[in-house]
């Protein structure tokens, strides 16, 4: 058992094994082929994304951006060489993960185009997905460029670094914001009369 734990890799098939033993004991598997299935797959895959996507963004602005100053000077290239350039990769890929699954659950469920157009019923859908959106792109046209020239990926000098980790810090809080109307939105979508 400790093998499992000793790597990640193995620690997440594990994962996927004690998944795939659920499903078949509860013959959840039986239906594989039809809509229903693939649609809650690509739900499931659209949470999963999103917990990745959203929890990451509460790690840097809860944990890693509030503890920055705590840390010494000479600790932070661990930060800054090691852990935020894996946090980000992680960040910025489950970010178009959310968002690629979410357009899929939409499409499958014919509601893609009322949702971005708030159609009676998709109201809430709609503003979530809106906000999504705005946060994918934040995160990745935004965050992540101005993220590698504060931490070193891209040389720049000492000022444009500062500008760069600045807003980076900025658009991920904006983000942080935006995420809580967001989950609501999602969420409460399950409650509202179509």
């Amino acid at each position: 058992m400790g093998a499992i734990f000793q790597s990640l890799g193995r620690t997440v098939l594990a994962g996927f094994v004690i998944l795939a033993v659920i499903i078949i004991a509860t013959g959840g598997g039986a239906r594989g082929g039809d809509h229903a299935w693939w649609a809650f797959v690509f739900r499931w895959l659209h949470v999963l994304s999103g917990i990745m996507w959203i929890g990451l963004l509460y790690y840097f602005n809860f944990v890693q951006i509030p503890s920055m100053p705590k840390i010494p000077d000479e600790q932070k290239p661990a930060i800054g060489k090691v852990i935020a350039p894996a946090a980000l990769f992680w960040f910025r890929w489950a970010a178009l993960a959310t968002v690629v699954t979410g357009l899929i659950v939409a499409s499958m469920f014919q509601y893609l185009g009322k949702a971005l157009m708030f159609g009676p019923g998709y109201v809430y859908i709609g503003i979530g997905m809106w906000l999504a959106l705005i946060m994918a792109f934040n995160v990745w046209f935004i965050i992540w460029p101005n993220q590698k020239k504060a931490l070193g990926i891209v040389q720049v000098d000492a000022d444009a670094k500062a500008k760069a980790a600045r807003l980076a810090m900025l658009t991920s809080r904006a983000n942080t914001m935006l995420s809580i109307p967001m989950l609501f939105c999602m969420v409460a979508q399950q409650n509202t009369p179509i």
